[in-house]
């Protein structure tokens, strides 16, 4: 029998031997023995995370936390000690699972989606550093050890996003990801520098045990300012939160998630469904105690996730890109798993119900959403484009697909007795719980608007007069190793919410806290039924406009027939074209100009006159070493005029 800890390794080494093996040897001579080792040793850490688990929640040790290995990594001052280790604690085992899980589906789905292409050795080398640095993460012990894999985890994206380096718009989009990234994780590090230098420490079991009151008669010098530890503990709080902000594209630095769409779907698959863009989810649950700490920022982080949520699903609500409604899609339901968190806060006291909603909403969020991005994967291979325009009808030709699609929809519309109404009903429950009504009613309505733009994307894929040539000659087939981790994916978005909600609310708590918990909680035994009510009238409201005998599909879909707020919000309220003239008319056309005359003209200027002056000096000695007299003979009478002028001296 193989212990936990050789476990806990085999976790991490099957995805890193994969990237190794693939990247160094097979990929470039085989592509179809590198997806087929890919898939083996994706499928074995999965099997291993997996007994993991099981050993984990069927002892008696859950849900106290262990630390499964610790190797001291760099020593820095006094007791302040970077280390890489494996910490197992509830929240690290489920990600686990659902990482590895995840990463097989896909792995499994590429066979299929990179069968044409050239480089799918390449690819699945990528994929496997990608699983590799997302299971580092999710394992960390400490603050300097995620950062570490939160960074890797950046790189392999925008490896990733730009596979395709021919495509100007990959390659676009793979550079923006990076750069929103890295300017997000400059304040993460300069928030772990600053409450690492203030506590000594990076574990987490020491930042979630802290109390302010211990640090508020001391005080530190930032430079400009001094100010108390404790308050240096918050602002830390908001920069380390900042990281998170960016990493999961939480508005107003949510544009880099849709046009990441440019990449392979099992990229966008695999980023958007439980991997990286859950990572600041991750961060603010992992540290859930220290934050319920630091004054009002919860509150800050209730309030980007409440916005992020409304914000994406009226987006979503008028695109026609399938993969781009995914998107947005996947930034409200972040934006959820964020509020939840945030709405734990009520005054100066905390409820815990908001934390576990969260974690089990990033558990089921990851089958459905990776299921969806699977399908629009099967849709766009068979109909050659990502526009609902060019659908329609595929229903009839696509019936496995069809019926894996509607479960999906209905999990993350939050329908009974599919996944997402679990979670969901429970964030739900949290923002009223919490007397956080402004925000428990943005939530509601959300709901109505996640299942419209849903069931607006299933109606049009799937029912009506095919609109595509291809299909309605009837050249659509269901690709087996395409289909097959779709109809898989499908079992966890139906039943794993009633399976693990059990689980969840006998293991998931945040830990000790060092503030008041209200533990009597408001009952709202009717809010299930207005939720699903108002999913219902919105799914009713999708089938009239664009399934029912009375629809005008042609019409819904002309471009011409749009309202100006219509157009607003369909550019997705100019958002992009904002960055790019801030980055390519400030930073590109303005600083970096400035920063460039300044070294063409002054750094290089310098440069060429030192070089030539040097150059000058030499050809003198030359010059003086040829033996040519009039030079000796003028040198002469030189140094006699000085001597005589400047020496003072007789003739």
């Amino acid at each position: 029998m193989i212990d936990d800890i050789t476990l806990g390794y085999l976790i991490l080494l099957f995805p890193l031997i994969t990237f190794v093996v693939n990247g160094l040897f097979l990929g470039n001579k085989c592509a179809k023995a590198a997806a087929i080792f890919a898939v083996l040793c994706n499928g074995l850490a999965f099997a291993a995370a997996g007994t993991l688990a099981f050993h984990y929640f069927s002892s008696d040790f859950a849900p106290q936390k262990a630390i499964l290995f610790d190797h001291t990594f760099i020593p820095f001052i006094g007791d302040l000690v970077a280390r890489i280790g494996m910490l197992v604690d509830p929240l690290s085992v489920m990600m686990l699972v659902v990482v590895t899980f995840i990463s097989f589906m896909v792995n499994i789905y590429s066979i299929g989606y990179m069968r044409e292409d050239r480089a799918a050795g390449r690819f699945f080398a990528l994929l496997s550093l990608f699983s590799f640095s997302m299971l580092g993460l999710v394992v960390a012990t400490n603050l300097f050890q995620m950062f570490i894999f939160w960074e890797l985890v950046g790189v392999s994206s925008y490896l990733l996003i730009g596979f395709w380096y021919h495509k100007p718009s990959a390659v676009s989009a793979s550079k923006q990801a990076f750069i929103l990234t890295r300017f997000a994780d400059s304040f993460f590090l300069l928030g772990i520098v600053l409450v690492s230098y203030v506590v000594g420490s990076f574990d987490f079991s020491t930042l979630n045990s802290l109390s302010l009151i211990d640090f508020q008669k001391d005080f530190i010098n930032l430079g400009l300012v001094t100010v108390s530890k404790s308050e240096a503990l918050v602002l830390g709080s908001i920069l380390i939160f900042t990281g998170g902000w960016g990493k999961s594209a939480m508005f107003p630095m949510h544009i880099w998630l849709p046009n990441a769409m440019e990449g392979p779907t099992p990229v966008s698959s695999i980023i958007h469904s439980a991997t990286m863009v859950v990572a600041g989810v991750y961060l603010v649950a992992r540290l859930f105690p220290f934050f319920a700490i630091c004054d009002n920022a919860l509150t800050l982080i209730m309030w980007v996730g409440a916005f992020t949520m409304v914000f994406a699903a009226v987006i979503a609500c008028t695109q026609k890109d399938i993969k781009r409604i995914l998107a947005y899609s996947t930034l409200s339901q972040l934006g959820y798993m964020m509020f939840a968190l945030g709405a734990c806060k009520i005054g100066q006291v905390v409820a815990v119900t908001g934390w576990t909603a969260s974690t089990f909403h990033i558990f089921t969020h990851a089958f459905f959403k990776c299921s969806l991005f699977l399908i629009a994967g099967s849709l766009i291979h068979q109909v050659g484009t990502n526009d609902l325009d060019a659908m329609g009808g595929l229903g009839k030709k696509m019936k496995l697909t069809y019926a894996c699609t509607l479960i999906s929809i209905l999990a993350i519309s939050g329908i009974p007795p599919f996944s997402g109404f679990f979670s969901k009903d429970e964030i739900i429950l949290a923002a009223f719980q919490g007397h956080h009504y402004v925000v428990f009613g943005l939530a509601l309505l959300t709901s109505g608007l996640t299942t419209f733009y849903m069931f607006r994307l299933f109606f049009l894929a799937f029912h009506g007069a095919p609109r595509h040539e291809g299909v309605k000659a009837g050249h659509v087939h269901e690709d087996f190793a395409m289909t097959l981790p779709i109809a898989i994916l499908a079992i966890p978005a139906l039943a794993s919410g009633f399976a693990a909600q059990p689980l969840f609310e006998q293991f998931f708590i945040p830990g000790q806290l060092n503030v008041p918990q209200l533990v009597k909680l408001d009952h709202a035994e009717w809010l299930p039924f207005v939720a699903v009510g108002i999913a219902v009238v919105a799914l009713v409201i999708a089938w009239l406009l664009y399934a029912s005998p009375w629809a005008k599909v042609k019409r819904a879909l002309d471009e011409s027939n749009r309202s100006g707020i219509y157009k607003v919000i369909y550019h997705k309220f100019y958002f992009d074209e904002m960055y790019y003239a801030v980055v390519r008319q400030f930073i590109f056309g303005g600083i970096a100009r400035v920063a460039r005359a300044f070294n063409d003209y002054v750094i290089e200027g310098l440069l060429a006159f030192t070089v030539w002056f040097v150059h000058k000096l030499g050809d003198l000695v030359r010059f003086a070493q040829a033996g040519y007299l009039p030079f000796y003979l003028g040198t002469l009478i030189v140094g006699v005029l000085l001597w005589r002028f400047f020496g003072q001296l007789p003739l």
